[in-house]
């Protein structure tokens, strides 16, 4: 019994092991197929020499034998020109018949490991062999958008790369980058299959000669933990760490998004930014156009510029500096001041920050252009009032929302918000200067809708209902704008109306309804993302921009500022808005506010040619809330 048991155990030794061979893949197939191959030939050869010795000598002996058996072992229709004795003949059939058996085993070999590395190689799991590219974690609605401004920024360079890595199909993920983004032009986009939380898959990219890393927010369940996790991964790797991006959707996981990433990670809020941008659009008309006009790389861009001639001179007098640019603030070494007071001393090591079509065009000017005293208003701005404001729907970044809009608008303001969502109201504590009450409608009921009299508001915001998927979401949101605008054509009344929402591509078909601005809060961190990508320095004047602690952009009618009905040149629009402690950069023309892809804006003017405004045109300022 004890040699049985011997036995037994021999032969599972010897079967795991021919299982691990086995297991070794296509190579180790191979090798079993060369052996049986080599003991076919060898067996064939020897029955041949012994079995039919005349056939063996008229075959040259053992090299001609080997080599008739070789040939029968791998082309067995060798078979079909055979002659001799029967004996000699069934031994070639043999080996025919077990080279047909080999052979055939080889193809189907070959086809899986073929098959196998052409699967790999689809998968994209090769290493990335590049040298300043971005590489872009995760996969999102905003990742359209990065690679779309980044093909914009890097047209006039040879060799730019973006390197893509998600949890997706790699040919899927390349259809869909060109299904959305189009033609990248000089821009190379490369796609990788794996997982960002994998220090594993992050080798592939060659972060260590990367020029800068963008983590996106992906859409799923939690998704700042998924944020969180690549930003330890990205930490935990050894080398060189380039800058790194990363968006987080709830303000709630920002201290510990900044405590994984560390030092050198530049986070984006994306429900603050949002909320603050539905909140600014309500009392702006075109605030969200003016943001995403000022972030995108079609036009003018934010510099950094430092310019030891204007050291020792104040922030108005250099207001008139730039032929080619428009003055926004100082980044001094206390940190970036937008719109500082108008006799702040720039020193030596100030840094000027600036709107201009491209680094290389910024020049200073020869001279002062002159301000037309007679056609400067000098309107005082209007005093402030208890405001009317309806909301209509609500998502997870209503109660933000409300507490911001607290912090514009005048005591004894009221809020209403209507909407048929279970959370409604809910999360606001408590509130200075807003009376919240909370309606039952749903958004979407004509009848509904007029029951709540919306004459009587001065604001009204859509917000995008998170109980529906984006697209739907989106489509109730089209419905909601649609009856608003008919009912304020039908009863003569007038309000502003703001709304959130999802796709970009749904703007052109909100903009039938007329809406006064539509936040498409995923584009603006897009663009906000692609410009800390291409220039991570920005990321304090970005943050600037979007905090309410400080001067904000604001479009604001041009008959405050400017006679209208006549050429003016934009340096009286600076000196009138500097009059008010504001600082001009733009403006907004009405009638073309309609028309993509600025919607009438013009950010950085030439200053030596007039504009003619009329009532609805706007000029954008930089200026205290």
């Amino acid at each position: 019994m004890g040699d049985a048991v011997s036995k037994a155990t021999l032969r599972e030794r010897l079967r795991y092991w021919f299982d691990n061979t086995m297991a070794k893949g296509t190579a180790a197939l191979i090798g079993w197929l060369a052996l049986v191959s080599l003991a076919l030939i060898v067996v064939v050869s020897a029955l041949t020499m012994w079995l039919t010795p005349d056939e063996a000598h008229h075959h040259h002996g053992w090299p001609g034998v080997l080599w008739l058996s070789l040939m029968h072992a791998l082309s067995p229709g060798k078979i079909a020109g055979d002659t001799g004795t029967a004996p000699f003949l069934a031994i070639m059939l043999g080996a025919s018949l077990g080279g047909i058996f080999i052979v055939s085993i080889l193809v189907g070999v070959l086809s899986a490991g073929l098959r196998g590395k052409i699967e790999e190689l689809r998968k994209g799991r090769s290493r990335v062999i590049e040298r300043g590219h971005t590489v872009i974690l995760g996969w999102s609605e905003q990742l359209f958008t990065i690679v779309s401004e980044l093909v914009k920024a890097h047209a006039s360079q040879h060799g730019s790369v973006i390197v893509v890595m998600a949890e997706r199909d790699k040919p899927a993920m390349e259809d869909a980058i060109r299904e959305r983004v189009g033609d990248t032009g000089k821009t190379r986009v490369v796609c990788r299959t794996g997982r960002p939380t994998e220090p594993s898959d992050l080798d592939l990219l060659s972060l260590d000669t990367a020029r800068t890393v963008v983590v996106l927010s992906p859409e799923k369940d939690d998704p700042d933990a998924h944020v969180i996790k690549t930003l330890l991964a990205l930490a935990k790797r050894a080398g060189n760490h380039p800058p790194v991006i990363a968006a987080i959707a709830s303000s709630r996981n920002m201290a510990a998004a900044r405590l994984a990433g560390g030092p050198d990670v530049h986070l984006v809020d994306s429900d603050d930014i949002a909320a603050r941008l539905i909140v600014q659009s309500s009392r702006q008309s075109g605030m969200s156009v003016v943001c995403m006009d000022l972030l995108n790389f079609d036009g003018g861009e934010i510099y950094l510029r430092r310019d030891p001639s204007l050291a020792g001179k104040s922030y108005g007098q250099a207001l008139d500096a730039y032929a080619t640019a428009t003055v926004l603030g100082l980044r001094t070494p206390r940190g970036v001041v937008l719109n500082p007071p108008v006799d702040t001393k720039i020193g030596t090591s100030d840094e000027i920050v600036v709107i201009a079509q491209d680094d290389s065009l910024i020049r200073l000017a020869n001279g002062t252009a002159p301000v037309d005293e007679r056609h400067i208003v000098p309107t005082p701005s209007p005093a402030p009032y208890p405001e009317r404001t309806l909301m209509l729907g609500w998502n997870g970044r209503a109660a933000r929302v409300i507490r911001y809009l607290d912090s514009y608008v005048m005591p004894g303001s009221v809020l209403d918000v209507a909407s048929d969502h279970p959370d409604a109201g809910s999360g606001l504590g408590d509130l200075t200067n807003l009376k919240v009450n909370v309606k039952e409608c749903d958004g979407i009921d004509r009848y509904a809708l007029e029951s709540l009299g919306v004459g009587v508001y001065q604001h009204v915001i859509v917000l995008s209902d998170d109980r529906y998927d984006p697209r739907h979401a989106d489509t109730r949101t089209l419905m909601t704008l649609l009856q608003l605008r008919d009912m304020q054509t039908a009863l003569g009344e007038k309000y502003s109306i703001v709304s959130e929402m999802h796709d970009e591509n749904n703007r052109a078909l909100a903009e039938v309804t007329e809406a006064d601005d539509i936040v498409i809060s995923d584009t603006v961190i897009g663009l906000l993302l692609a410009q800390l990508a291409e220039n991570p320095h920005l990321a304090e004047v970005f943050g600037h921009l979007f905090d309410s602690a400080g001067s904000e952009i604001y479009p604001r009618p041009a008959e405050n500022y400017v006679t209208t009905g006549v050429p003016v040149g934009f340096r009286t629009v600076v000196e009138s808005a500097l009059r008010r402690g504001e600082t001009a950069i733009g403006y907004r023309l009405a009638a073309k506010a309609g028309q993509p892809p600025h919607y009438g804006i013009v950010l950085n003017p030439d200053r030596s040619r007039a504009v003619t405004f009329t009532p609805g045109d706007s000029v954008i300022v930089l200026a205290e809330h």
